[in-house]
């Protein structure tokens, strides 16, 4: 499994990348997890974005998914051939029509005939050649986090969350843990919102993953403090998530 970094910036895009996006990679399958603003650009250097097989929206905020509307466009209007053909798009209840209404289109046939929407409950499905478990994660609006299980290896992937036992249940002995790690310790945060660095670190350890990334990096935070406060709770691997950054995910590795 690979996965490469397009964009980790947190709550709008920064100066070094876009808002979230991840693409996965296995069996020549390319999967998508969230789709931020400005996102649609950065993925241009490192795939063919009429390549890829599927989108998976963690949640409904712009930072995640509001370049869907951009994709829609590209795969929709493309002037050699046509439409192209539709794929699937995971996102929690009422994604099609909240779709719609970012592009200021009737919801019927809003974005159908381009995207086969498909929404997100918690449990195990496939997703191409994954094994995808997914559950709720604690944010002000349905979320989810989700495990994805190739060949023996496990990417987990936090999506917006703060501390909550189902997020550690689906990092649970993971290869690689990709976890937000939006505020600072020390200051009055948010509850149920997002998670400090120490906190990801907390979850990683308690999860015992071998491999913690820490994204959802908001531009006007100190990373480097952000990774300290990591280290605090985590002795094992661990790094900022970065635009183009590639990681190769193997079971045990």
């Amino acid at each position: 499994m690979r996965l490469t970094i397009i964009g980790s910036s947190g709550s709008f895009p920064g100066p070094a990348g876009p808002a979230s996006c991840y693409l996965v990679e296995a069996d020549g399958f390319r999967l998508l997890l969230d789709l931020g603003n400005g996102a649609l650009g950065a993925l241009q250097r490192h795939a063919d974005i009429y390549a890829i097989d599927a989108v998976y929206l963690s949640h409904l905020h712009a930072d995640h998914c509001m370049d869907l509307c951009s994709y829609w466009v590209a795969r929709t209007f493309h002037p050699d051939g046509g439409p192209k053909p539709p794929i699937p798009v995971y996102g929690p209840p009422g994604v099609a029509d909240r779709m719609a209404r970012a592009y200021g289109l009737d919801p019927e046939p809003g974005m159908h005939e381009t995207f086969d929407f498909r929404e997100l409950a918690p449990g195990t499905r496939g997703i191409g050649p994954f094994t995808a478990t997914l559950d709720h994660v604690n944010h002000p609006v349905e979320a989810f986090g989700i495990r994805l299980e190739h060949e023996g290896a496990v990417l987990t992937y936090s999506g917006d969350t703060g501390v909550c036992e189902e997020l550690v249940e689906l990092a649970r002995d993971a290869d690689l843990f990709l976890c937000e790690a939006s505020f600072h310790d020390h200051k009055d945060n948010p509850k149920d919102m997002h998670l400090t660095g120490s906190e990801a670190g907390e979850q990683a350890s308690r999860a015992n993953v071998r491999r913690l990334v820490l994204t959802h990096l908001v531009p006007w935070n100190d990373n480097n403090r952000t990774l300290t406060e990591a280290r605090s709770t985590y002795g094992g691997p661990i790094e900022l998530a970065e635009s183009g950054r590639v990681h190769e995910i193997t079971a045990g590795g």
